[in-house]
Parts: C-alpha cells; sequence; structure tokens
C-alpha cells in the first residue's frame, strides 16, 4: 500500500523513474569512438589487402605502400593549404592555380631569364603570398563573394602561369637540385616528410593553442566568435595568406624535385584535393576539416588510383573515382557536420 502510493506520487510529481539499464553495444562505447574516428584507416589497410589478393605476384604490400607513400605529389601541400580556408568557412578555389604558378615560376625564371634558383624560389613564394593577400583583401575586407572572387583570382594566376613560362612546358633545371624533394629519409622521398612535418604541426596549432581554437569559432559561427572577442577578421585574412604560402612553398618544391613544370598540370590537382579534404573530415575529428584526416585520405585515394592502375584500367577512371570520392565525402562530411552541430 506504501509503495504504491509513493509510486503514484511521484508520478504525479512529474519524476520519471529510470527504465532497465541497456546493454551496451558489441564493441563498447571506446571501440565505437576509434571506428568513428579511424574507420578510413581500416578502410584504407583493407583496400591494400585487397589490391593484393587481385593483384597477386605483381608487388608485395610493403612495396605498394611504399610505392604510395612516394609519389611525387603536392595534394598533402594543397591539401593543407584548403584545410586553412576551409576550417575558418572560407571557400577557395584559386589554390591549385596559385600553386601551379609558383612552380611554373620557378624553373621559368632560372631557364628563361637566368635567375639563380635562389632568387627565383624567393620570388615564387612573394608571388604566391601577394595573391593570397589580394584573396584576403577583396574577401573579407570588401566583402565580395569567395567564390566569385577566388575563382577570377584563379584564372588570373592561371593566365599568368602560361604568360612567364612563353606557353610552354619550362624544364632544364640543375638536376642537382631534385635532391631538395627527392632524397630519401627512412626509405621515403623527403617530400613525404615535408608534407607529414606540415601536418602535424597545424594539427598541434588547430588542436592545443589559442589560434587554433579561435580557428574553430570562426569556422563554427563567425558573429559568436566576434561576440567572445575573437579578432574574425584577423584570422580570415590570416587564413587566405597562410593558405597561398603554403601553394608556394609546395610549388617550388615540386619544381625543384620535376626540374620544371607545366603550367597545364595544376589545375588536375583541384578535384583530388577537394576530395582528400572532405574525405578527411570522416577521420580523426569527424565533422571538422582537419589536418590529420586529410593525410589520411589523400593516401587512401592514391592507393585506390594506384591500385586500379595495377589492374590494368585506363586513364579515365581516375577522374571517375575521384568523381565518386568527393560527392561520397561531401555527404558524410554534410551529415556528419550537422550532426556536430546538433
Amino acid at each position: 500500500m506504501t509503495t504504491t502510493s509513493t509510486s503514484s506520487g511521484q508520478a504525479r510529481a512529474g519524476v520519471t523513474q529510470p527504465g532497465p539499464k541497456t546493454a551496451p553495444g558489441p564493441l563498447g562505447r571506446a571501440g565505437r569512438v576509434v571506428l568513428q574516428r579511424y574507420g578510413l584507416v581500416l578502410l584504407w589497410l583493407l583496400m591494400i589487402a585487397l589490391f593484393g589478393v587481385l593483384v597477386p605476384g605483381q608487388v608485395s604490400g610493403p612495396d605498394a605502400l611504399k610505392a604510395v607513400l612516394g609519389q611525387q605529389t603536392p595534394l598533402v601541400f594543397l591539401g593543407l593549404a584548403l584545410v586553412c580556408t576551409m576550417a575558418v568557412g572560407e571557400f577557395d578555389l584559386s589554390f591549385a592555380s596559385i600553386f601551379g604558378l609558383a612552380a611554373t615560376t620557378v624553373p621559368a625564371l632560372v631557364v628563361l631569364y637566368g635567375w639563380s634558383f635562389p632568387a627565383a624560389a624567393a620570388a615564387a613564394v612573394v608571388v604566391a603570398a601577394v595573391i593570397g593577400a589580394i584573396n584576403a583583401a577583396l574577401v573579407v575586407l570588401v566583402g565580395i563573394n569567395s567564390v566569385i572572387v577566388t575563382l577570377g583570382i584563379g584564372s588570373v594566376a592561371g593566365g599568368a602561369a602560361y604568360w612567364i613560362s612563353k606557353e610552354t612546358s619550362v624544364s632544364g633545371m640543375d638536376s642537382a637540385l631534385s635532391a631538395i624533394a627527392l632524397d630519401r629519409f627512412l626509405g621515403l622521398p623527403l617530400l613525404f616528410w615535408y608534407g607529414a612535418i606540415l601536418v602535424a604541426a597545424f594539427a598541434y596549432m588547430m588542436g592545443a593553442t589559442p589560434l587554433g581554437r579561435h580557428i574553430l569559432f570562426v569556422g563554427s559561427n563567425r558573429e559568436v566568435a566576434r561576440l567572445a572577442g575573437i579578432p574574425v577578421t584577423k584570422v580570415r585574412m590570416g587564413a587566405y595568406l597562410t593558405s597561398a604560402l603554403i601553394c608556394g612553398v609546395g610549388g617550388v618544391i615540386i619544381a625543384a624535385g620535376l626540374g620544371g613544370f607545366d603550367p597545364a598540370t595544376a589545375e588536375t590537382n583541384l578535384m583530388p584535393t577537394f576530395a582528400s579534404v572532405f574525405l578527411g573530415t570522416v577521420a580523426v575529428v569527424p565533422g571538422r576539416f582537419n589536418p590529420v584526416g586529410m593525410f589520411i585520405a589523400v593516401y587512401f585515394l592514391l592507393t585506390g588510383v594506384f591500385g586500379l592502375q595495377l589492374l590494368s584500367f585506363s586513364g579515365w577512371v581516375t577522374n571517375v573515382f575521384y568523381g565518386i570520392a568527393l560527392v561520397l565525402a561531401v555527404t558524410v562530411s554534410f551529415l556528419l557536420q550537422r550532426r556536430v552541430r546538433g
């Protein structure tokens, strides 16, 4: 009688009785977190194993992984440059053209105009920084839509690359300069280690410094960040400048490794870079643009392309693969970001 009265009183008072505890899933909370953060790494390993089964005897797993990690690709630099702007809520379509202009400027000045390599490298980085400053001024200070500005500036940079190279593929730099990018450490080219060090530095900055927290605040809600006293204008302008500088440095290193550069190839990096950056939002820090996730996604996609080439697919499959990866990555990223905001 007493128990019944007490229960009725609690029900009338709005007290909810706790229901039966549900048993944890087979993975448990920690397992689900690990799977959510590092599922892309597991898929990467499964992809390597699958290609090993489909292409038996041609190349071993370790050799295939070393071949993928050792590719002379600018995607890590470009992905990091794009993360800089996307993390603060900006959209940039000019990064590939800025990279292409810097990479073309170096051999053009050295081979066609007789400059020394250090002077040409410095000029290429300065040119990239100037273009980044123009992007920042027009988008942040003037307030023009970032898509329109960066699309137009990217077109100008692409045209300037053709102009300075006299519309040719410039080559013929001193072969000794290739050591800057291609000398090996622990079996991998220095180009890989440059990218890894940059990614690690940016990951630390974004995860453990006040500047990184400011970037996350600005990217999440610009007005709230401004009310909280964060210098939103400086953060946004700094993102464009840093992005352009990374493209400039990446262009110098790639040009040194190749001994020259073809300006027509710059735009081919646009699609895989976007695919890598959006795919990176499903790893490490789900729902956010983050450098480590981008780094993993770059080599995940390169592994896919490498495996398809081993299976004797023609060149068209690369565009299809990157296009599908981009659509899926954007879809998953959108769903994750909506869940994070919720």
